[in-house]
């Protein structure tokens, strides 16, 4: 017999017509245009350039911006009032002249005569809380914005200048050319808002039992507006949502606050022995050289003490800070105060909190230990922590900024606290205090893509809850073998992914555009990193690339563009069909099992087959040497054969065996004894990796996972031909919920009768 070498030994399912198999091919509708998912981005990306490269790093002609500030500061706490003079020196790197200055008053947001009330959509409800009522109906509103006193040179001549709502610009008195530096004073005063009434980002908590406020303070100086190669000025109005876009500088802040408080903030304190008692340098000392506990600089004794009697004298801290975006402070008489080192690198830092006696026990027992977990986890994603500092600060919300933040949970009056206020807690310290990297350090614009901010740092949140339950193993409760971070897991996405999408909107839409924000800013971009690392990439080649991505642009200014290009770039794994997806769309995941063929294995020909033959005036020896698959069902099948051992049963299979290969060789072969076809389809939008789990007849389990490229040429269905030594009992489509697939009742063969997990959601609410 004539032996044809170059004949394959692949498993090919017999089409009538050809003997071979076919791609299932989309259907073309007429006009279609090239809707790929695996379509690259060069649409969607900005061409690179001199400031920004192709590879996502910046390029030879990258430049930022710097705005350096001298503030004296000011609290009237009686009146809750705060007062401040700033000298800022503006240097202009950019290769642009400029002819104006552009300034945030972010405060104005809280101004009598703001916008941000009139853009809201809202409707009487049915029922509300009187306090709501009254708030919203009764009362009237309080000036909160900035009162600008003056704008002048430094030589004390006024400054033309123009405030829309919430930015400001100075006119300069003659252009700056590259390089140009130019300092000009502002003068101003406001009143301080109470951020547990009134809602904001900073303000003061007001305690009535012994008439005192604990501040948290940010937004409280004009800032300046970021200029940039993507788009010049960012001076996009705030309107409360969307956070900041701000300029790196160095910042020389004087507080003064009465002389009982105690302060903390953005900085080295550079006259803490003139604000320190003996005791408290004492202390300060011994916390230096604590690394397994927190050292108590105010205890909670001195701190009630303290809070009984009010001051008549004032006290000025003096802060200073280098390479900042921003600036922020916490000033009390209430406040305890504890301190512990934790080494990153080579060098020591400080692990901070400060926090009154209602935040106790809770405060005192994890708040310092979580900085400290936090300031470690993002330290190995991303590059060693460059401060000095990190401060957390018992406050009603969460907020961050540069070496410091404000974060909530407390117990009840009794001290006693439930599982989900301790998690709350030690997980927006976490958040918070990430929030020194992203994006206090790697400085994207906040007003525009909230989702670089938010989205990675709630990715490496997730990261940093896991650590800090396996480093503080008592911080779990009884019942919890793994700390129950509610962002991450590809599960917890499920029901936004599967939700109405009429009120849904792309990761990459403005945040003050979204619905959902918490979900769409928050909880999707953290979960598709997630699935990136986990499931996609691998986390050897994600972390890497994170990291590049993270050193890459510290104390820079990135674009999402930046990020997606860097990711591939340190990686060699092509993204852009995930970017587009889960970035660009509101496509979701649900893959699932169309059909599952058995087949057997022979070298006979079927009827079907021998009837085209003769059709065609030919026989079966007119061929070469052929295998023939015989669907289970068919007219040819024999019922209870199996192919067995395809080498030794199917003739000319072993004919070919015996013909090309030695005997060594042939004992290296596979012995196959059954024979299957499965159909994937994907009725979602979203692509994705397929991942299947095979169980056979004797139990075992076989997991594969089939790169999302397997969609690339027909987005509906796939089909993969399996050869088994073992009988198949059950197939599952993503059996670990890695993918966010928004219904499983699809996953399995045989199939299994169950709701979906948005099902289970819409009969929970029905409960």
């Amino acid at each position: 017999m004539k032996i044809f070498k170059y004949f394959s030994f692949a498993l090919l399912f017999v089409c009538a017509s050809t003997f071979a198999q076919e791609e299932i091919k989309p259907e073309r509708k007429p006009g279609h245009t090239n809707q790929n998912k695996f379509k690259q981005l060069y649409d969607e990306f900005a061409t690179p350039n001199m400031f920004r490269t192709g590879s996502g790093a910046p390029g030879p002609a990258y430049y930022q911006q710097q705005a350096d500030y001298k503030m004296d500061i000011e609290i009237d706490d009686e009146n809750a009032r705060l007062f401040g003079n700033e000298t800022i020196t503006y240097t202009n790197n950019s290769p642009d002249e400029l002819k104006y200055l552009w300034v945030q008053l972010d405060q104005n947001m809280r101004a009598e005569d703001s916008k941000t009330p009139l853009i809201s959509n809202d409707r009487p409800q049915e029922a509300t809380y009187a306090s709501s009522f009254t708030n919203k109906y009764l009362k009237q509103a309080l000036d909160r914005g900035f009162n600008i006193e003056h704008v002048k040179d430094v030589n004390g001549k006024d400054l033309p200048h123009m405030i829309n709502r919430t930015m400001m610009r100075v006119e300069l008195p003659k252009p700056m050319k590259t390089g140009d530096k130019f300092s000009f004073k502002i003068k101003w005063n406001y009143n301080i808002n109470n951020h547990v009434t009134e809602g904001g980002r900073s303000g003061y908590e007001y305690f009535e039992e012994n008439d005192n406020r604990i501040y948290v303070m940010a937004q409280f100086y004009p800032r300046m507006a970021v200029y940039n190669d993507v788009e010049g000025w960012q001076n996009s109005q705030f309107w409360g949502r969307d956070e900041f876009a701000l300029p790196f500088g160095d910042f020389d802040v004087n507080i003064t606050v009465p002389a009982d408080h105690i302060l903390d903030g953005t900085g080295y304190l550079v006259n803490r022995e003139e604000v320190f008692t003996k005791d408290m340098m004492k202390r300060f000392k011994q916390a230096q050289k604590s690394y397994d506990k927190p050292v108590m600089i105010v205890t909670q004794d001195e701190a009630e003490q303290t809070e009984k009697t009010k001051s008549k004298d004032k006290k000025t801290w003096k802060l200073s800070a280098q390479m900042v975006r921003d600036f922020g402070f916490a000033t009390s008489r209430k406040f305890i105060w504890d301190m512990m080192a934790v080494k990153i690198g080579d060098k020591d830092v400080m692990a901070v909190s400060l926090y009154s006696k209602e935040g106790n026990p809770l405060w005192e027992q994890w708040s310092t230990r979580a900085v400290a977990s936090t300031l470690k986890s993002y330290s190995r994603m991303t590059f060693d922590y460059p401060y000095h500092k990190a401060i957390s600060v018992h406050a009603p919300m969460g907020m961050e900024y540069p070496m410091i933040c404000y974060n909530f949970g407390r117990p009840d009056k009794d001290g006693n606290y439930s599982d989900r206020t301790k998690y709350g807690m030690i997980s927006v310290i976490i958040h918070e205090v990430g929030h020194n990297f992203f994006p206090m350090i790697v400085n994207s614009d906040e007003r525009q893509w909230t989702w670089m901010d938010e989205g990675l740092n709630t990715f490496v949140q997730y990261v940093a809850e896991q650590d800090f339950a396996e480093w503080n193993p008592t911080a779990l409760s009884p019942n919890d073998k793994q700390y129950p971070s509610r962002r991450g897991p590809a599960k917890n996405i499920v029901r936004y992914m599967g939700g109405e999408q009429d009120f849904i909107a792309p990761i990459m839409t403005k945040g003050l555009n979204t619905y959902q924000f918490g979900n769409n800013a928050y909880g999707k971009p953290a979960t598709g990193l997630n699935i990136l690392r986990e499931t996609i990439m691998g986390r050897d080649l994600f972390d890497y690339a994170f990291r590049e991505y993270s050193n890459r642009w510290m104390f820079k200014h990135p674009t999402p563009e930046d990020f997606f290009r860097t990711m591939e770039d340190a990686s060699a794994v092509d993204l852009d069909w995930f970017w587009r997806g889960w970035f660009y769309t509101t496509d979701y995941t649900d893959i699932g099992i169309k059909e599952v063929k058995k087949y057997q294995v022979t070298s006979n020909p079927t009827a079907a087959v021998k009837k085209q033959l003769e059709a065609q005036g030919r026989s079966i020896d007119d061929l070469p040497p052929l295998v023939f698959f015989v669907e289970e069902g068919s007219e040819d099948y024999e019922a209870g054969m199996s192919s067995g051992n395809v080498s030794e049963n199917v003739k000319t299979v072993k004919e070919y065996v015996m013909d090309n290969f030695t005997p060594e060789e042939r004992k290296q072969l596979k012995s196959p004894n059954y024979f299957y076809n499965v159909t994937f389809n994907k009725p979602g939008g979203l692509v994705m990796p397929l991942i299947v789990e095979y169980t056979y007849a004797d139990g075992t389990k076989e997991k594969v996972t089939y790169p999302a490229q397997v969609w690339r040429l027909n987005d509906a269905e796939v089909s993969k031909s399996i050869a088994s030594e073992k009988e198949i009992v059950s197939i599952v489509v993503d059996p670990d919920l890695e993918t966010a697939d928004v219904d499983t009742t699809n996953n399995s063969w045989p199939k299994e009768v169950k709701d979906s997990e948005f099902d289970k959601f819409k009969n929970s609410v029905k409960d």
